[in-house]
């Protein structure tokens, strides 16, 4: 039985959280990456939006820097080593690139909330709501988009504008983020409601 649940939709001050948007994740030629051309085109369609309303826009990495961060995450998928300070890995795909002023959070786990300072960020900027992009569905965004809501964002995962390598996955949490925790849109949707600020 599905739980009764509501749309909630953005807030009045609503921020573009890009998860994960590097060259580790976009770029197939890396064990981490996968093809994903066309979410790329979307991110940038709500890139140029957001920053034509002047709305904050923030990006996420993952970095590390020694053995001791994100141990046993790292234990469990090897392949995240790669992620090193100085890698092309670790930069924001030049198709998507932060524009001076918009904040990169560097992240060693899942989710962008844990273990950095988005959260303060966030409330420093007056956001109530988060629009989550980025790589991938059943990974970062999807950490990233739970732990939205249990900060209190309002938080609406765009369903053209995230990926995943594997399709099955995708749909799956998709279905279950807009089931117990987000809403679920497309960018249609969020570029209308932008339209109407």
């Amino acid at each position: 039985m599905d739980l009764d649940n509501k749309a909630l939709g953005l807030g009045q001050s609503p921020a573009l959280l890009l998860i994960d948007m590097i060259n580790g994740f976009t770029d197939p030629v890396c064990a981490l990456g996968h093809e994903c051309d066309a979410v790329i085109a979307v991110n940038q369609t709500l890139l140029e939006r957001f920053r034509t309303h002047g709305l904050p826009v923030i990006y996420t990495t993952v970095v590390y820097d020694n053995d001791a961060q994100a141990r046993v995450f790292r234990e469990k998928i090897p392949v995240l080593n790669l992620l090193q300070r100085g890698s092309k890995w670790v930069e924001i795909d030049q198709r998507v690139q932060a524009h001076d002023g918009e904040a990169v959070i560097e992240k060693h786990w899942a989710s962008a909330f844990r273990g950095t300072d988005l959260d303060a960020h966030l409330t420093k900027l007056g956001v109530d709501s988060l629009v989550v992009t980025g790589l991938t569905t059943s990974g970062c965004v999807r950490a990233s988009a739970v732990d939205g809501l249990q900060y209190d964002y309002r938080v609406v995962v765009v369903e053209d504008a995230v990926s995943d390598r594997n399709a099955d996955a995708h749909r799956a949490n998709l279905f279950d983020l807009q089931a117990k925790y987000t809403d679920v849109a497309n960018s249609a949707s969020i570029l209308s409601a932008l339209a109407v600020r």
